[in-house]
């Protein structure tokens, strides 16, 4: 049996963060992460909004690039001293992801972390509040998933959490939140939601219902994102909503090693989440093609890609990524990022044997070992062509 779940509403287009007049309830607590939010004007917009419809608001701010643990659980404490029975979280993945793990310690305050990491089944929520995600970012679809991601800076790992309870209740996707979003983030995000559209089609969890919305995403990133990074706001707003749609499709077809790869070594190096995907993606799929061709080669042809073979068509399709890449300034090779060749050895054995047990890896097409691992790392470290 398998299960489909994604937000009750979601609420998307211009002006639709005004249905926030409309929520009904006594206390709201409102996360976000810099101070971009505030500065656009949009936190007083939000702000504005509940108390016209009577709710009472609590602000947790500062949420850090890569939400940690520690700011998790701090949250959650003053959820608790606070008591509210909505918790609103504007931003980028970083605040929504960490709001989700605020939101599990607030009704579970006595719940350790170790017991909330993927692969644990999570608590049952919505006893005391529920969640409202509103994107500012078009990348991670984590408005509408049952995932978080958390870091452990102790010990240099980021670490998936996983179950529907964290599903957001409503998703508002506004694309005038996204309008004034830097280029730089516009490239990362952007590339962020192609590989889960990507890697959701070619999953071994793929379904009817997700391979559309795999496909849309996909063909909706490829045709926008160039446009979307130039300024033009139809382009933004049709990435706002492509990351959604990808959201929605990896959130039930599940993702696969780039995303594996991407969790071990972004904690350690810095790398935003969004530019270590765009990274790897090409690599691993000519890592995949050996088990799974024709997927890819559906995404080739779908695009209008060129090649008679599916192996001609997977070749364009990584071309065509890393032309993306280059076109968003975005580094191919770990190298280019700025990974010094010490520090990548140092680390190569550690991160090799954590994305193995990464909770992506199980729905990869391919199987992969440690020793695969280390081949993946190291041609992302050099540029070399996979061909094993």
């Amino acid at each position: 049996m398998n299960r489909f779940t994604i937000p009750r509403d979601i609420y998307f287009g211009e002006g639709s963060l005004e249905f926030l007049k409309t929520l009904e309830g006594k206390k709201a607590t409102i996360v976000i992460g810099g101070q971009s939010i505030k500065e656009s004007g949009y936190l007083d917009k939000i702000q504005s909004y509940l108390h016209e419809a009577g709710i009472e608001t609590q602000l947790i701010e500062g949420v850090e690039n890569d939400p940690s643990i520690t700011t998790a659980q701090n949250g959650g404490k003053k959820m608790e001293e606070f008591q509210p029975d909505w918790i609103i979280s504007a931003g980028g993945g970083s605040p929504i992801d960490a709001a989700k793990l605020m939101w599990i310690f607030y009704e579970n305050p006595d719940l350790p972390f170790h017991q909330i990491k993927a692969p644990n089944a999570l608590p049952t929520l919505r006893k005391k509040a529920r969640f409202i995600a509103i994107s500012t970012t078009s990348g991670t679809g984590t408005d509408v998933s049952p995932f978080s991601v958390i870091t452990d800076y102790d010990k240099g790992v980021k670490y998936p959490v996983f179950g529907y309870e964290i599903t957001p209740d409503i998703a508002i996707i506004d694309p005038e939140l996204a309008y004034s979003m830097p280029a730089s983030i516009v490239g990362y995000t952007g590339m962020d939601a192609l590989t889960h559209g990507i890697e959701a089609y070619v999953s071994t969890m793929h379904n009817s219902f997700t391979d559309p919305l795999a496909m849309q995403s996909i063909k909706q990133v490829v045709n926008n994102i160039e446009k979307s990074a130039g300024g033009d706001k139809n382009a933004r707003a049709e990435m706002h909503y492509a990351q959604a749609i990808a959201g929605m499709a990896f959130s039930n077809g599940f993702l696969g090693i780039v995303h594996s790869l991407a969790h071990k070594s972004g904690a350690i190096f810095k790398i935003p989440h969004g530019t270590a995907n765009a990274l790897y993606l090409p690599y691993v799929i000519d890592y995949n093609r050996k088990a799974e061709s024709s997927r890819y080669a559906d995404i080739a042809r779908m695009l209008g890609l060129n090649g008679t073979t599916d192996d001609e068509l997977i070749d364009s399709l990584t071309d065509l990524l890393r032309g993306l890449n280059k076109s968003l300034n975005l580094p191919l090779t770990l190298k280019e990022f700025g990974v010094e060749k010490t520090e990548f050895e140092k680390h190569l054995n550690q991160m090799a044997a954590g994305a193995v047990e990464d909770p992506c890896t199980p729905s990869n097409p391919r199987e992969v070992s440690v020793e695969d691992m280390k081949k993946i790392y190291i041609a992302a470290y050099n540029g070399n062509k996979i061909n094993f």
